[in-house]
């Protein structure tokens, strides 16, 4: 396959996973996207991806990011851009402009909600150019409905929709590399493991 994502090209776009928001996440199990979230997150830590972190309004029912992103990547987390209401977070000047820091134009993304926090930066960032890959089971939606149709929209504007684990092979290219062997580690530890050693 040509035109990979890799830990040298891409960066982690990790947006509003907030302990008020996940709540409104009903189209995906709570703990899958936890589990994937922290797939994710440190996916990008342990291979030296930029790491952008996002929130919105978190002194309101959103409420902080999830404790599992502080635990895993404390630099990310302090560094975070705290939006004060902005939806589009590609929209919000300090947002995009930690996103162009990084230097790459592939983009990974994943947050919550797949219909309304997610939908609109992956599309914007598309639109600028960018090649973007929406992680959809580290998000959800209030229905099963609206997340078909958010992910369908952004589909159909050229968004690649993606899962966790084929993100993540796909970043790895080869488990025998060093990166690889970092990204199959997590893979185990966070989604492969309960299921092997059930």
């Amino acid at each position: 396959m040509i035109n990979l994502f890799t830990p040298a090209n891409a960066v982690m776009l990790l947006i509003d996973h907030q302990i008020g928001t996940i709540r409104l996440a009903i189209s995906t199990p709570h703990d899958e996207i936890v589990r994937n979230t922290r797939a994710l997150a440190r996916t990008a830590v342990e291979t030296g991806m930029p790491l952008v972190l996002t929130s919105s309004q978190e002194d309101r029912f959103q409420g902080p990011l999830l404790a599992d992103l502080a635990q895993i990547a404390p630099q990310a987390h302090a560094a975070r851009i705290r939006r004060p209401g902005v939806v589009d977070c590609w929209m919000y000047e300090p947002f995009r402009a930690a996103v162009l820091a990084s230097g790459r134009n592939r983009l990974i993304m994943a947050g919550l909600t797949n219909d309304v926090c997610i939908v609109y930066p992956a599309i914007s960032a598309v639109q600028d150019g960018f090649q973007v890959q929406v992680v959809a089971d580290a998000g959800g939606s209030p229905t099963q409905a609206a997340d078909e149709i958010a992910l369908a929209r952004m589909a159909a504007h050229g968004v690649t929709i993606t899962s966790t684990n084929q993100v993540m092979a796909e970043l790895a290219t080869d488990w025998s590399s060093p990166a690889g062997a970092a990204i199959q580690t997590v893979m185990y530890e966070e989604n492969l493991k309960r299921l092997i050693e059930a």
